[in-house]
């Protein structure tokens, strides 16, 4: 499910105030990373992925089972002790698509919803097994209705079409992939009153305009098609019938029919051979500028009475399906019940050798050097918990009903969750939790980038420097390229939203978690969950050799050492204190802008300008007003962050002082303090709307998916002009910050000897 890696992604724009580094509290144990790095082979990588990605793996599949049974054995043999825990998932598969244009030029047409095979790609060839173009949780249902053409199906899209006229009430809708994640394009044109829904990938986004299609270049071919999920993520992740407790075999489930995330129209994913029929039969208005792709047509929006019609049908198999974590741990001598977890999901929707096998085998990499350490000696601190996840793609299913299945026991004792997914040549990608921003630093400044062999930071450091200098007019590029600039700063890290297997660790626990991979330079979006995603494709386009898989084992795994072996903590948390300042920064300009485009429309509408400015022969309609938007009262937000920077510099400078000769007890007391820090983050009310997200720092956007909202119950509540929520959210959030400066006087105390 992992979205597309970002080429300079160790980023987030508004984490730009990072602390100068300090010394390390204590040293990483050198010669231990050096034998750990000499049993990492991207070779025996390649082949684990050749396996693995021989045939389908999505859910229920039998190559899937036999990866996790694989999986199992090979932990084992390294010294693991490794189970399969089974959880039963709503899983939909089809048992009958159908797409056709039925009138309209270019009728009759049906669309093929399948992927040929390509010269030279053995991989796709192996068709048995394989699911037709489907997305997982839309709408069983069978609709013949006029098409109209909806852009990317964002919420900015239908106000222009409003403004043309165009209704989708009771057709069906055609939206390209992008600009936002799939699962809001049937959502929104379902909300807007659409019977059906098609998604298309146009070549401008992935396609021949970005390079030459597979299996000349690696873009995605006309035939090809991205199949997902559309379940609504945004409420909650996992079995939609199961909310907020594990999908076990006899749990209680909400009826289908019940759950919210699941979408009542029909929706099939084509590709854009497909799409280019249909798109041409259109009638209506020409598509505004912004909504044209690359296709070879003009590009119309339809809506017509006598335009294009199309006839859509889905039927599902909707039986539970299994699951198949497989759950390995290196028991702690010393803390057995505090645990480092590292976790990578293994189904695809196809083959899926990028996504995700590429980021499982870095990871099976790590666990088997880890394990042949172990039986040199070395035993870690702390208990070690690796996951390989089954379900992910249909909605983080696996990861997240035995997160919430082992809720408690993860709260009292999980330090950490680190995760991978899709991984490629490139840079360094970090985004999670910022108290572990300099720590990150710390262990990309120690790993060779292999193609320049400088450190994976520098070789993102002077990506950074260059993307300023290139892009003089862009803001944020220039103001990552300052800290990239001043070798004493650290680079910062992305804020989480979702899309992979952190999001009910960070999200609904309140776990401190990190996202790792590399990517930019790999070109992995033109196959993205399509038959195309093979061996033959990742091993040519994506990471030839594998050498990034090396790099992303050798990152994480050294996470996961210097974690389980911390004596004192790792985190520095003036990072987060500073890059909280600057999202409550943003939230203030983003106020003051909704305020201003507020009085601008009242003003325009007055005067008539809309109108005036409007080309008179293309009908259009006034945007609606919008509300007045009120003075929000931000001193709660102010106090709390001004707190949450003097808490964090005096425990900062506290363990600088005296985390290196702290006593046993005192250590063991400060960590138990610290165990439940990022748990403070956290409001048992959640979100407006999903109170399964219950994090008040990070969370996916309701209209971004995957992007994340950082502050989100009040950004989100002035994005959408709900002031009531955004006034709530201000002091609910404050509560928050306020409760983690809590946490730190505590463990200052500790420290200091109280």
């Amino acid at each position: 499910m992992a979205s597309q890696l970002r080429p300079a992604a160790l980023v987030c724009a508004a984490a730009l105030a990072a602390l100068a580094p300090a010394a390390a509290l204590s040293a990483p144990d050198a010669a231990l990373e050096t034998k750990f790095d000499g049993l990492i082979d991207p070779a025996e990588m390649g082949g684990w992925m050749k396996t693995m990605s021989a045939e389908p793996i999505h859910v229920g599949a039998p190559h899937n089972r036999r990866n996790a049974e694989m999986t199992l054995a090979q932990f084992r043999s390294w010294g693991w002790d490794a189970r399969i825990e089974t959880f039963w998932v709503l899983y939909p598969t089809p048992k009958e698509v159908a797409l056709e244009l039925v009138e309209g030029r270019g009728a009759p047409f049906r669309a093929t919803l399948s992927e040929a095979p390509v010269p030279g790609d053995e991989s796709s060839s192996r068709t048995r097994d394989q699911l037709p173009a489907y997305v997982a949780f839309q709408g069983d249902g069978e609709a013949t209705a006029p098409l109209v053409y909806v852009n990317y199906g964002m919420p900015a899209d239908y106000e222009a079409l409003e403004r043309l006229g165009v209704s989708v009430k009771g057709k069906i809708v055609i939206a390209r992939y992008g600009a936002g994640w799939r699962g809001l394009k049937p959502k929104l044109a379902q909300d807007h009153g659409a019977v059906g829904a098609i998604i298309y990938s146009d070549p401008r986004d992935d396609g021949y305009a970005v390079d030459d299609p597979y299996p000349k270049g690696a873009a995605r071919p006309p035939q090809g098609f991205q199949r997902g999920s559309v379940a609504d993520m945004t409420l909650f992740p996992g079995d939609p019938t199961t909310p907020g407790y594990g999908s076990t075999k006899d749990a209680r489930r909400v009826a289908r029919e019940d759950s919210p995330t699941i979408l009542k129209i029909p929706t099939l994913p084509i590709g854009y051979g497909d799409a280019q029929v249909l798109l041409a039969s259109l009638d209506g208005p020409v598509a505004p500028a912004s909504f044209r792709g690359s296709l070879p047509i003009t590009y119309h929006v339809g809506g017509g009475d006598g335009g294009a019609r199309v006839r859509l049908k889905v039927a599902s198999d909707w039986s539970l399906k299994p699951a198949h974590n497989v759950i390995a741990t290196l028991k702690g001598r010393e803390r057995p019940d505090e645990w480092v977890v590292r976790g990578n999901h293994r189904d695809g929707w196809v083959f899926g050798a990028t996504d995700p096998i590429s980021g499982h085998v870095a990871m099976m990499g790590e666990a088997k050097a880890l394990g042949a350490l172990a039986k040199t000696g070395w035993r870690p601190k702390r208990t070690i918990v690796y996951a390989s996840w089954d379900a992910e793609e249909p909605m983080l299913l696996g990861s997240t009903e035995w997160a919430e299945t082992h809720a408690a026991e993860l709260k009292a004792k999980a330090l950490v969750y680190i995760n991978s997914d899709s991984n490629g040549r490139g840079f360094l990608s970090v985004g999670g939790s910022h108290a572990l921003q300099r720590f990150v630093n710390q262990v990309a400044a120690d790993v060779a980038d292999p193609q320049t062999g400088v450190s994976v930071r520098d070789r993102l450091r002077a990506a950074l420097a260059v993307a300023a200098a290139e892009q003089p007019g862009n803001t944020r590029a220039a103001a990552l390229g300052r800290i990239a600039a001043d070798p004493t700063r650290d680079l910062p890290i992305e804020a989480l939203g979702s899309g992979s297997d952190y999001s009910a660790f960070l999200q609904n626990l309140g776990l401190a978690s990190l996202n790792v991979g590399f990517g930019g330079e790999g070109e992995s979006g033109g196959v993205y969950h399509s038959a195309y995603d093979t061996y033959e494709h990742h091993s040519r386009f994506v990471d030839p050799g594998h050498a990034y898989a090396g790099a992303l084992a050798r990152v994480t795994g050294r996470m996961v050492i210097r974690l389980a072996d911390a004596e004192v903590p790792v985190q520095r948390y003036g990072d987060f204190a500073d890059t909280v300042a600057g999202y409550l920064d943003e939230v203030k300009r983003l106020a003051d802008g909704k305020r201003e485009e507020a009085a601008a429309r009242t003003r325009l509408l007055a005067i008539g300008a809309y109108r005036l400015a409007d080309d008179p022969t293309i009908p259009r309609s006034d945007p609606a007003p919008l509300p007045a938007s009120p003075q929000l009262d931000f001193a709660p937000l102010d106090g709390a962050v001004a707190r949450l920077r003097t808490s964090a510099a005096a425990f900062d400078q506290a363990l600088a002082a005296k985390g290196p000769g702290l006593a046993p007890a005192r250590r063991k007391a400060l960590d138990a303090v610290l165990l439940r820090q990022e748990q403070r983050l956290l409001r048992d009310r959640g979100l407006p709307f999903r109170p399964w997200y219950r994090n008040m720092i990070y969370a996916p956007g309701r209209f971004t998916g995957y992007g994340a909202k950082t502050l989100p119950g009040v950004r989100e509540a002035i994005e959408e002009r709900r002031f009531e929520d955004a006034r709530a959210y201000i002091v609910l959030t404050a509560e928050a910050l306020n409760d983690y400066a809590a946490g730190l006087d505590a463990a200052t105390a500790v420290l200091n000897g109280g």
